[in-house]
Order: structure tokens, then sequence, then C-alpha cells
């Protein structure tokens, strides 16, 4: 991330999976939009208390509207910055993304991304959960349904490249 970047969207409790052969489970954390990356955070410093109040929050946001260009308070660039230093945080460029959509499904709305990252492609669905079970592991039980186009269509914009 660079110095003069600032965050546009900013989502918590999101589960991602990858849509590999073979793959199992998830990862619960933030996807945040930047002016020039896209990066998924699931080891933050912020503290518990912020996390469970941002997550009802957002639950709440997202059933009067269905938008996710959205930020949060108690979370910045400062924030962000910090958590990228941890290198299991991902932070991929809009020009790394060789694609990116959403589809609707019966159980939620998903956001689906490929890049390429480290000489590795990588294809990931993304999607908000809103309820979740916590034994044996924690997993989501129920997601919302959300508009991801104007997220998606941020994204192609600044895309010097589109496929």
């Amino acid at each position: 991330m660079q110095s003069d970047e600032t965050i546009q969207a900013h989502l918590v409790s999101v589960w991602r999976e990858s849509k590999k052969f073979f793959s199992i489970g998830g990862r619960e954390g933030m996807l945040i939009l930047t002016d020039k990356h896209l990066v998924f955070v699931h080891k933050t410093e912020s503290k518990m208390n912020w996390w469970k109040a941002i997550i009802q929050r957002q639950v709440i946001n997202f059933i009067k509207s269905k938008n996710t260009m959205i930020r949060h308070d108690g979370y910045n660039e400062k924030d962000l910055i910090n958590d990228l230093e941890n290198k299991k945080n991902v932070e991929v460029l809009f020009d790394d993304i060789s694609s990116i959509n959403y589809e609707e499904k019966v159980w939620g709305s998903a956001l689906q991304l490929e890049y390429k990252k480290d000489g590795k492609e990588e294809k990931f669905q993304y999607a908000i959960a809103q309820d979740w079970v916590k034994y044996p592991m924690k997993e989501p039980t129920k997601y919302m349904k959300v508009d991801w186009k104007p997220f998606v269509q941020y994204i192609k914009d600044r895309q010097r490249f589109t496929k």
C-alpha cells in the first residue's frame, strides 16, 4: 500500500474460500478496497470489541442497503498499513486481477476473483457472513445478499486492461 492511497470500501465478516480443486474450508477476514489494491486481511491488530460491534452494524447496514461500497469507523489507512506488515494478509494490485465478477446464489451473493500473485494463479470466492457456528470450527451458517456491482465496477474502471 502506498502512502497516498485511501480506503474506498471496507467489508468485515467476509468468508473467503479457495476455488481450486480439492481445497476445503475457508477463512474469515476483512475485504478492503483502496485506490489501487484489493486487500484481504485475516490477521488484524484490531480489538475484538471493535470487531463485534462493526459486524453487527454492517448487518444492519446491509438490511437497509445492499451497497458494498461502505467504510467503517475505527479502522483507517494507518491500521491497514499496520495489518499489511503480516505477510499472511494478501494485497493484490488491480492489474494483477485477471477476472472479477459476482453471482447471486440461493444462499447469498458471491464475489468471484482470479489473480496472479508471486507467479501463482489464485482463485477465490468471497461472501459476507451474517451468522456463524463456532464449534467444532468457526464457519458461516448464513450469508448476506449484497450488491457487488459497484465494488467490481470500481476495480474494472481502474484496471489498465480487462479480460
